[in-house]
Formats: structure tokens, C-alpha cells, sequence
């Protein structure tokens, strides 16, 4: 039931895209926007959803990292991560054996990510965020969803006692890029992207079905990766069509998810619950592997956020969310 002091309240919700290092793309927006903020912008949201990329990046927002932080992580280790810190020439001669290698197993170790995140979250446990959190991850044996949840519900008692860093691994071990991610409790998990690669339709379902927020008084801020755009190939056997899958099927489950919560949310006909920003670029200029792209990641961020801000200050930050109390604390 609705009390009568709740029908004016909104619910506001971030979510955030898969995309590998184009993850700098809503770091930098984000930070921009979180210069001309009180609070560090975790605070402002309600629920913050993120997968892959943006799992991390939610993560940290959850456990009250700055969004500046956060991008620094990117500009600072993502060559690293990437194995792209040895100078032009050893890159090129190194990546051009991590493509052919990319075709019998994984492109990249996960060490330096590891050691990345292991810097930024150390120990700490996903029940010590001070926001609500959804990241989506799978498990491959089982063939079924493995969603990482804070204690916002009373039968979420278990995921809040893991350690951030696990959800985090878990929600970014992309397929054939990076290996699957054993967690510290020996469960083994790869990226949420294969089935949730844009969150905005689990996390909308989470807040009408779990949390039982009035779908109408939900506002969702959704940032993308910077959409790739490109005709597919004329021919459709196997071969031609390898490079373009992992593209059809992020875009075709990002544009299934907003098309489902505009729905849930009544978004449209004179009502607008969802803020969508995101970018397009031809395909292969952000590749979810090329650091020597994040300062033009970046650059464009800044714009963007420069333009949005107004409007988004009006529906989004104009007062931080209510604490946020677990049912289960730690």
C-alpha cells in the first residue's frame, strides 16, 4: 500500500551499461556532473544497477567512491588491463598475438583487474554500500541468471556478506576476453552482459516487483557505452558474421530492455520516466578493448554531461536519496 506522504516521492535509479574500457564514456559523465554536486553522486540514487563495466563502475558508487576516483582507475590502469603499456610498437606486436590467441581462449588474463579493483574495494562487502544495488552476473554450468543484490529486500540474505570484489570480477569476466571468475566461495561466474548488457529492464523490475515502487513515481537515468553503428554483412555464413554478433546481440538486448521498462514505467504519451545518454560512433572506433582510445572517450563525456546537466539536476540532483537501511546488516 501507498502511504499517503509517498504519492509525490520519486524512486531515482541509475543504470549502467556493459562495454568494456568504454566504461570511460559514464565514468567521465558522470564525474563531470558530480563537480557540480554537493555529495558525491552515489548518494543522489536510490537503486544503481550496472553490469560488466558498468558493474564496477556501480560498485563503487555503492561503496562510496567518487565518480572521479573511479575514472582514474580507468585512465590509470585500463592500459594495464588491457596489456597496452608497452609503447606503440610492443602494443601493436602484442596485441596482434593476443588476436590470434583471442581465437582458442581468453584475449586477456584477469590479474590486473584483479589488482586494480583489489586497490579501489580492498575487503570490503557489498552489504557495506549505502545504496541499493543490482549486478547482474551468469553462471555458465547452471546456465542461469546470478544477480548480485544488496539486503533491500528480507529475502536477500546472502549476497551482502561477499566481497565487492567478486561481484565485481564476476559482472565484468567478459566471454573470450577475460576467464570466468571464481569466487572466493569457489562459485564460478562470467559477465552479466550475455544476458543483461543495458540493466535498465532488471533493474526497473526490481524496484516495481521487489521493492514495490509505484511504477509511475520512478525516474531511471541509463547511460550506454557509446553505441557502435554498422550495416551487417552481406554474407551471413559463420565467418562474415563473427565480428558483428557480439554487437547485434548487446544492441538487440540494450533496445529490448528500454523498449520493456518505457513500458513498465509508462514512459512516453506525455511522460517521461526514463533519461537515456549515450553516443553513436562508427563501428570499431571504441572497441571494448582499446585504451588508446580514453582520452577521446573522455572528451566526449565532458561535453555531453555539459550539455545534460541542467535538465538532469532538476529530476535527479536536487536533494540526496533517503538513507538507505539493509534488512540484513552486517
Amino acid at each position: 500500500m501507498i502511504k499517503l506522504d509517498d504519492q509525490d516521492k520519486f524512486y531515482r535509479i541509475l543504470c549502467l551499461d556493459g562495454g568494456g574500457i568504454r566504461g570511460v564514456f559514464p565514468a567521465a559523465f558522470l564525474a563531470r556532473l558530480e563537480e557540480h554536486l554537493e555529495h558525491p553522486i552515489g548518494r543522489y540514487f536510490d537503486l544503481i544497477a550496472g553490469t560488466s563495466t558498468g558493474g564496477i563502475i556501480a560498485v563503487g558508487l555503492g561503496l562510496g567512491l567518487s565518480a572521479n576516483e573511479i575514472l582514474k582507475l580507468y585512465e590509470e590502469r585500463g592500459p594495464a588491463i588491457f596489456d597496452q603499456q608497452h609503447g606503440i610498437i610492443r602494443n601493436w606486436l602484442r596485441q596482434r598475438w593476443r588476436s590470434a590467441r583471442h581465437w582458442v581462449g581468453s584475449k586477456y588474463e584477469a590479474t590486473e583487474l584483479r589488482a586494480a579493483l583489489d586497490g579501489i574495494l580492498g575487503e570490503r562487502r557489498l552489504g557495506e554500500s549505502a545504496t541499493r544495488l543490482l549486478i547482474p552476473a551468469w553462471h555458465p554450468i547452471l546456465e542461469r541468471v546470478y544477480i548480485y543484490k544488496t539486503a533491500h529486500h528480507p529475502r536477500l540474505e546472502t549476497d551482502f556478506g561477499q566481497l565487492a570484489v567478486d561481484a565485481a570480477m564476476a559482472t565484468a569476466a567478459a566471454p573470450t576476453f577475460l576467464p570466468a571468475h571464481n569466487t572466493s566461495d569457489q562459485v564460478e561466474l562470467i559477465d552479466g552482459g550475455v544476458w543483461a548488457n543495458n540493466p535498465i529492464g532488471a533493474a526497473v523490475v526490481e524496484a516495481v516487483g521487489t521493492l514495490g515502487w509505484p511504477a509511475k513515481s520512478l525516474k531511471v537515468l541509463s547511460i550506454g557505452t557509446i553505441e557502435e553503428v554498422n550495416a551487417p554483412p552481406r554474407w551471413t555464413g559463420k565467418l562474415p558474421m563473427a565480428a558483428h554478433v557480439t554487437r547485434l546481440f548487446m544492441a538487440g538486448q540494450s533496445h529490448s530492455a528500454l523498449g520493456a521498462a518505457k513500458i513498465l514505467t509508462g514512459d512516453g504519451h506525455g511522460h517521461q520516466a526514463i533519461w537515456r545518454v549515450d553516443q553513436i560512433a562508427p563501428s570499431g572506433r571504441y572497441t571494448l578493448d582499446n585504451a588508446g582510445r580514453i582520452a577521446e572517450m573522455k572528451n566526449r563525456a565532458v561535453v555531453e554531461a555539459r550539455e545534460k546537466l541542467p535538465e538532469l539536476r532538476r529530476h535527479f540532483f536536487d536533494k540526496p536519496a533517503d538513507t538507505f537501511i539493509p534488512y540484513h546488516p552486517l
